[in-house]
């Protein structure tokens, strides 16, 4: 009688998960794609047929994943130069994400954009941006779109944890605060900005709280963990949807590769990058938490990855497929008359 009490009490304590089975299938679906994509476009680069920089979203797929999850249609994103990850999260292909990379006109900017600047209105993701910071008061101008549209929409705003000490970020805090826009700033701390660590670039290193002196409220999130980024996510989401203004997200994340392709990462032990591989990976948590629910077993996870590398191959099948864009491009999406 006392062991069965016992159980009872432990089903009846048993923490009821925050999200359903097919939202975590489906975000570690998309992990494992952005993942393997990754992977893929690092393999194109060491063969010569992705050129100029190339910033892999390899150890942070956590963090865009939760905040889409948390997004509705019509949200609007933009990110900088680590941008691929973002791309896929919003829906794009990886055919035309890839044929972008390699500079091929099945890209999504024509292959005139290249890794850091591809855009697709049909998503809604206003890129990839390769100046530090830049994007920020841009993300910022979206969301006064929003506001005046009163559309309902807000605008998911990413930057790092280098572009946080940018004076331009402050300016849009101010701006955004001072009008209430609906924007997430959500700031991607990976740690190590291009090289250098947090504790070395910043006096200080809780980015979350870089709001309060404009009245913006933060949070720390584990960009690690899914469901704590959804979950964070959504309240800053409901947040601003409700007109309260922006708020601020910062994810504590990981980046496993260098700050780009031609970056050793020498300022960084390998056991610290495989400590963060062994006991925080992002896909393996979630896999954890599935296989703890029930929710699928192995097999089914194997068929799930099997499924990205199958895709992640053919996008760049298509890529190398694709042709080059025509010389008559140089002329075209330059300027637009109103």
């Amino acid at each position: 009688m006392a062991a069965r009490k016992s159980t009872s009490r432990s089903k009846a304590t048993k923490p009821k998960s925050s999200v359903s089975k097919d939202q975590l299938l489906d975000w570690y679906r998309d992990m494992l794609l952005i993942r393997r994509f990754e992977e893929k476009a690092g393999q194109l680069y060491g063969m010569g047929l992705i050129a100029g920089f190339c910033h892999l979203y390899i150890g942070q797929e956590a963090v865009v994943v939760g905040v889409q999850g948390a997004l509705e249609e019509g949200d609007q994103v933009i990110t900088g130069y680590r941008d691929h990850g973002h791309m896929l999260a919003t829906g794009m292909e990886a055919d035309g994400v890839m044929a972008e990379l390699t500079g091929r006109a099945g890209g999504y900017s024509k292959g005139k954009g290249g890794s850091m600047h591809m855009f697709s209105r049909d998503k809604q993701f206003f890129g990839g941006h390769g100046i530090v910071g830049a994007q920020v008061p841009i993300g910022a101008g979206l969301a006064f779109a929003d506001k005046y549209k009163e559309n309902g929409k807000i605008s998911a705003t990413y930057f790092g944890d280098g572009a946080a000490n940018q004076g331009q970020v402050y300016e849009t805090f101010n701006m955004a605060k001072l009008w209430d826009l609906p924007v997430l700033f959500i700031i991607e701390n990976n740690q190590y900005a291009m090289g250098t660590s947090v504790q070395r670039a910043s006096s200080e290193t809780h980015l979350y709280k870089r709001g309060i002196s404009f009245g913006i409220p933060g949070e720390e999130v584990d960009g690690m963990d899914v469901v704590a980024v959804y979950e964070a996510a959504k309240k800053a989401a409901d947040h601003a949807r409700a007109g309260k203004g922006p708020y601020i997200l910062e994810m504590k994340t990981y980046r496993y590769r260098g700050h780009s392709m031609s970056d050793p990462a020498k300022y960084r032990t390998r056991d610290e990058v495989n400590s963060y591989r062994d006991t925080k990976d992002p896909i393996e948590l979630a896999k954890a938490k599935i296989l703890d629910a029930g929710w699928a077993d192995e097999d089914t996870l194997k068929g799930f990855d099997k499924e990205a590398k199958t895709i992640a191959a053919a996008s760049a099948d298509f890529a190398q497929d694709s042709p080059e864009p025509d010389p008559s491009e140089l002329w075209t999406d330059v300027l637009v008359e109103g």
